[in-house]
């Protein structure tokens, strides 16, 4: 039981159903790992996303770039496979969700994955992710 518990605690939460969460959880685990020029993102962008990839795939590098560079320590995220996620990537995709409708709610929470006390200079390119998403026909619902 001590196994089950801790990854219980590791990985709380369950992927999400939307297609398009999946798909941005999906870019964040594989940018986080295997950094910003993974090709296998671009190829799930491409068939997501068709000839309108580009915007969202160069907005989520630089999301996770800017995150990186403001973070004051790591940001936990799972592999590509896992079905579960950390704690981290679901307050990440709260906040590309939320950035829109409620800009304060996703500035604390970003703020607070990335162990900052403000991180507003990061919410543009979050809003701007959002949009490209919602254009593109796989909106993130908060």
């Amino acid at each position: 039981m001590p196994v089950a518990n801790a990854l219980a605690s590791a990985l709380p939460e369950l992927q999400p159903e939307d297609p398009g969460a999946r798909l941005l959880l999906f870019g964040i685990r594989q940018l986080g790992a295997n950094g910003l020029h993974d090709a296998c993102t671009a190829h799930a962008f491409v068939v997501a996303f068709g000839k309108g990839f580009q915007r969202p795939l160069v907005l989520l590098r630089a999301l996770m770039q800017e995150m990186s560079a403001l973070a004051s320590g790591p940001i936990q995220i799972a592999p590509w496979c896992c079905p579960r996620m950390t704690a981290s990537e679901a307050a990440l995709l709260q906040v590309v969700a939320r950035v829109g409708s409620n800009p304060h709610a996703a500035q604390v929470l970003l703020a607070d994955v990335l162990g900052v006390r403000d991180a507003t200079g990061i919410l543009p390119t979050a809003h701007a992710l959002a949009n490209a998403f919602a254009d593109l026909a796989l909106p993130l619902g908060d």
